[in-house]
């Protein structure tokens, strides 16, 4: 039975707000009520929750749930039995009614508030308290679990199984959202007479996201700065496990969406201090701020070739560190101080919300990379793709998609930078903060001679379709994305369109300022798409490179090097097709031609027209096994084999050292050394 029978009261409610809010002043709320509840001027409904204690967290839940630990709630308040509705909402901002209906969500009066972010729903409290002349909140995410679990213990508050008549679309959704109501109060209480606890919309608390404590807290507030907000409760369209009492999400506080909604709080926060600052994770603790001498290094006229080594390690204490099977998609610059920092997605599924971004660090003067930990991470938020680049100018820039739930088809685009070789970064920016295709970010940021800084993004959520560039003239304070439209079904010979042809894009300005890039799938003439664009990204030409296609498990580099020719880094087959493997053939010292099979470095000396110089990359030893990681797996390296898949990633020190990362593994070497070719048998 729903708490609010007569939907015609939102009705009644939304226009007499329209017309006069002090029409609805009528009736105060009254925090000394001991009753049970009370109803405040707007029609909110309150529950009375008394203070108490639980057990915070779950054992059987996400890494983020741990330690269970025991919570005191030392004082009672008041939280709204519903979420804030559409029309309780926009008293406070009428305009917000634009929202109704986008996705085919909360349409009417009565269903849940969505399309809010943290400072919005911030806003709204601030806003209720001064009309009122009480003190409205947010939840403290210890508040919100407590009264969620309404004195039980088990996943749900219905017990271990969340009972069908609580379902809303309660399943894992690719794109677009299945259309539900999301009106308030239309499923059965907890044991408190709280309703919606478990689905409808995911709720802002007052807290910032941090890793929990072991010992017992009394009223905690949770830390006292971070990088996301917690949400709690989970959605409609999520799965089921994301609905659990102790289950914890989260976003940026300027994000929003579909998924989120609020409800508040009626009471004074706890005046418990909040937690300090995490540690420093390990990427971050003792960096050097000194300016590194580049100069000292080897000779780049001589060839110069080291490794592979594996830069993804497992932690020593892998309960400590949020570390997955499955480890991809990678991004690599170089420091000011001589280090190396390197960044990668860690997941059990490339949908999952359970994906973190890691990092690791190559110290100066070292040659192992030291153990991952976490480096950016909404918690139950997929994370798909990763960019770091430094600009030659003190700043580190690091970009990452940012999802709305699971899977990469709903991504928003942020940016953050560091001033201190990245040991600290500034809060997220959501540069591009509409969740959808296009918005998929894949390295290989550069920048052009006018300075202005290019970001590729895929423009689909997956297979062939076409690469957008996002374009900032300002040093990322504002972008441009240059793509509309639906991407071309197919790229033609000659043809031009809106998009990079191929997803997975690798762009780079050539000397004439115009652009040239080129993409995964998406064949012309059976080879690797190529696109050149001659008025920074509007319109592409393409036409067939020279090059195999490359599919799935597989991505390119294309960039400039300091020495000025342009260095392309591919395989030499699709190993998707299912086809005997072609290899490439390349001379050697002595001009005898050999096939060969695997990753290879091109070099062009005319802007991309020909790429007369092509090595394999291996060191051309003796045959060995080694563990490529991501996609790849297992391969044999040798004379004429090399890595025959990865996600591949590159950057150039100012020594002339080219550090090329592949999903799992690092390889080194310069300019020189691709010049030299493999040596003859």
């Amino acid at each position: 039975m729903s708490l609010f029978p007569r939907r015609s009261w939102f009705f009644v409610v939304g226009l007499l707000g329209v017309l006069s809010v002090f029409a609805l002043t009528a009736v105060a709320a009254d925090e000394t009520d001991t009753s049970g509840g009370f109803e405040n001027s707007i029609g909110m409904k309150f529950v009375r929750i008394e203070p108490g204690q639980f057990e915070m967290g779950s054992s059987d839940g996400d890494f983020d749930e741990l330690p269970v630990h025991t919570v005191v709630i030392t004082k009672a308040f008041n939280m709204a039995a519903t979420e804030v509705t559409n029309a309780q909402y926009e008293l406070f901002d009428p305009g917000h009614s634009r929202f109704r209906g986008q996705h085919g969500l909360s349409k009417g009066d009565d269903e849940a508030v969505i399309y809010v972010d943290w400072n919005d729903a911030a806003g709204f409290c601030e806003w209720l308290s001064k009309k009122e002349g009480k003190p409205y909140r947010l939840p403290t995410e210890a508040e919100w679990e407590y009264a969620c679990r309404a004195g039980t213990a088990t996943a749900y508050s219905t017990g271990e199984e969340l009972p069908k008549v609580y379902h809303r679309s309660q399943k894992h959704v690719w794109q677009e959202p299945v259309h539900v109501s999301l009106r308030v109060g239309a499923t059965p209480p907890n044991h408190w007479g709280l309703y919606d606890m478990h689905g409808n919309v995911e709720e802002w608390c007052s807290d910032w996201f941090g890793p929990y404590e072991a010992a017992e807290q009394s009223g905690p507030v949770g830390r006292i700065t971070g990088t996301f907000k917690i949400t709690r409760g989970g959605s409609h369209n999520t799965t089921l496990p994301y609905l659990r009492s102790a289950n914890r999400m989260g976003t940026l506080p300027e994000d929003k969406h579909w998924l989120i909604g609020f409800r508040v709080v009626m009471g004074d926060l706890p005046d418990t201090p909040p937690l300090p600052v995490p540690p420093a994770k390990c990427w971050a603790a003792d960096v050097s701020s000194q300016k590194f001498d580049w100069s000292h290094g080897s000779d780049m006229k001589k060839p110069y070739f080291e490794g592979p080594i594996t830069y993804v390690l497992r932690p020593e204490h892998p309960e400590t560190v949020p570390m997955y099977k499955h480890n991809h998609c990678p991004s690599i610059t170089w420091c000011d101080n001589g280090d190396l920092l390197a960044v990668w997605f860690s997941t059990k599924s490339e949908g999952g919300r359970e994906m973190t971004i890691l990092a690791s660090r190559l110290r100066a003067g070292t040659t192992e990379w030291e153990l991952p930990s976490e480096f950016f991470k909404a918690p139950d938020r997929n994370m798909t793709g990763s960019s770091l680049f430094n600009d030659g100018k003190g700043t580190l820039y690091h970009f990452n998609g940012l999802e709305a739930d699971g899977t990469w088809g709903k991504l928003a685009m942020t940016l953050r930078t560091s001033r201190d070789n990245g040991a600290s970064w500034t809060h997220p920016r959501l540069i591009s903060p509409e969740h959808r295709h296009r918005n998929q970010v894949i390295d290989g940021t550069s920048m052009t001679k006018e300075g202005y800084l290019l970001q590729p993004c895929d423009a689909v959520h997956g297979g062939d379709g076409g690469t957008a560039l996002h374009i900032s003239r300002d040093g990322g304070q504002t972008w441009n994305e240059y793509g509309h439209g639906k991407p071309k079904p197919e790229f033609k010979e000659g043809e031009t369109g809106a998009w990079i042809a191929g997803i997975h894009g690798g762009a780079v300005q050539l000397k004439d300022a115009s652009i040239l890039a080129f993409g995964r799938g998406d064949a012309i003439n059976g080879h690797m798409p190529m696109s050149l664009s001659k008025d920074m990204a509007k319109t592409w030409t393409y036409s067939a490179s020279e090059f195999s296609t490359i599919g799935g498990g597989q991505r390119l580099v294309i960039m400039r090097l300091r020495e000025g020719p342009l260095l392309f880094v591919s395989f030499t087959d699709n190993t998707d097709l299912e086809t005997p493997l072609k290899g490439m053939e390349i001379k050697d010292r002595a001009g005898k031609k050999s096939t060969v099979y695997g990753l290879f470095a091109a070099v062009s000396y005319d802007e991309g027209k020909t790429w007369p110089v092509r090595r394999l990359m291996t060191d051309d030893g003796e045959a060995r096994v080694l563990a490529g990681l991501g996609n790849t797996g297992d391969f044999t390296m040798d004379r004429t084999h090399a890595e025959p898949r990865g996600y591949m990633a590159a950057t150039q020190s100012p020594d002339g050292v080219i550090h090329l990362i592949s999903s799992g593994l690092h390889y080194r070497f310069n300019l020189a050394w691709i010049e030299a070719l493999m040596p003859a048998e």
